[in-house]
């Protein structure tokens, strides 16, 4: 694929990627994947992720494994020391030329190292700082669990999600990927290109607080008012939809395929399809509210049609005219036309591999600057040179940082 650099959307934009784990480098990751130059300044060990693998079996070198590959795509990497005071000026001295600088520590971390948003933004009245924590941030509102650690679990249980989630009211379930870090690294990609946009207008940068936990419960919004408007509280909703039928999953003869077919037009035309017209007109299910009143039997006419039939013969017979998707795993996503004309479905080079590796793509599709995944994830400090160069470091006194271990 073309490197975007020149011709992506963000082109230009300059990004500190302070980041650990998923949140963080997801939300980095994004900006990079639309032509943003982001550099990824790692402490000398590396990313934690680094060392987490999955490892390819022929993987001799173990720069890093999938996990890393996968969100630290078309990124630098330095290496630095900021607990030593030169560590923390290089810092400093890339804010300085910097529209953005993102990080995913616990509060406080930053502000102990002397490099909090107020004294980099001193350095750079310009910069977005935007910073993803489990719990959120004092200078936008306390939370009296501010300094409590988090991880995905932690913020799908507390916003909501797993109270949802589940076969049945006795049973809560964990969504399968990491949602609770992924959706707060969307809202903070969002958050910084706003504020981004708004400090090009003024000259003036700002905060940017991410919530895990927050992101989570946005994401559930249909909890609150379900609550606030029918006194509510909701548990697990196995296969179905609350309020729409038939919407959710059905088995099929070879596994599940999904099924919304609520509305009345849209049953109408299954009913149709599947020989069985006088469904449509049989009072019981003829109307939208009707179907909601006897979901069973709703979902009992459509079972007994699917599971009939294989996945591909029901997207055969029933595909584009209603609205259907088999639930595949992903060899059948691989094997999907559909993903490979999308581009989601991107191989990479691996260092210590012979062969290139898979990886998902980019969602965002954009006509004029497609933006795309064109670059590998960085070796440790692989670009210490490149980006230090960029400040007047380069040479001999980037050979000096290193013997000092000041720079990895």
């Amino acid at each position: 694929m073309a490197d975007p650099g020149s011709s992506g959307a963000l082109a230009g934009l300059r990004v500190l990627d302070l980041t650990l784990m998923l949140a963080g480098p997801y939300a980095a990751m994004m900006l990079a994947d639309q032509g943003a130059d982001v550099i990824k300044v790692e402490p000398l060990e590396g990313d934690y992720v680094r060392s987490v693998g999955p490892y390819h079996p022929d993987d001799r070198t173990r720069a890093f494994g999938g996990y890393f590959q996968s969100v630290n795509r078309n990124k630098q990497s330095i290496a630095l020391n900021l607990k030593e005071p030169e560590g923390r000026q290089i810092l400093l001295d890339l804010a300085a030329t910097s529209d953005v600088l993102i990080e995913n520590f616990r509060a406080g971390v930053m502000d102990r190292l002397d490099l909090s948003y107020e004294t980099l933004s001193k350095a750079n009245p310009r910069l977005v700082y935007g910073a993803v924590r489990g719990f959120g941030d004092h200078r936008t509102g306390e939370s009296p669990y501010v300094s409590w650690p988090a991880y995905d679990v932690v913020a799908q249980a507390m916003g909501g999600l797993m109270g949802i989630t589940g076969a049945d009211d006795g049973t809560v379930a964990k969504v399968g990927p990491g949602v609770g870090d992924i959706v707060p690294a969307m809202f903070c990609a969002f958050g910084v290109l706003a504020a981004v946009y708004r400090a090009r207008e003024t000259g003036r940068g700002q905060f940017v607080d991410v919530s895990m936990v927050d992101s989570v419960l946005a994401l559930c919004e249909r909890i609150v008012y379900q609550h606030s408007y029918q006194g509510k509280i909701a548990g697990p909703e196995g296969h179905r939809h609350p309020f729409l039928t038939p919407f959710g999953i059905v088995p099929c003869k070879d596994g599940y395929v999904t099924l919304a077919c609520h509305t009345d037009l849209f049953w109408s035309r299954f009913c149709a399809l599947i020989g069985r017209p006088e469904c449509a007109t049989d009072a019981c299910f003829a109307t939208e509210d009707a179907r909601r009143r006897n979901a069973d039997g709703t979902y009992a006419i459509v079972s007994e049609f699917t599971t009939r039939h294989t996945k591909h013969e029901l997207m055969e017979r029933l595909g584009g005219k209603v609205p259907l998707g088999p639930v595949y795993d992903v060899a059948e996503i691989r094997a999907d036309d559909h993903f490979a004309a999308r581009r989601m479905i991107v191989e990479l080079p691996h260092p210590g591999c012979s062969e290139p590796l898979a990886i998902a793509g980019v969602p965002v599709h954009m006509t004029e600057t497609p933006g795309g995944v064109w670059k590998r994830a960085p070796m440790l400090s692989e670009h210490a040179e490149t980006v230090l160069d960029s400040i007047g470091l380069g040479g001999e006194r980037l050979e000096d940082l290193r013997s000092r271990g000041i720079v990895g």
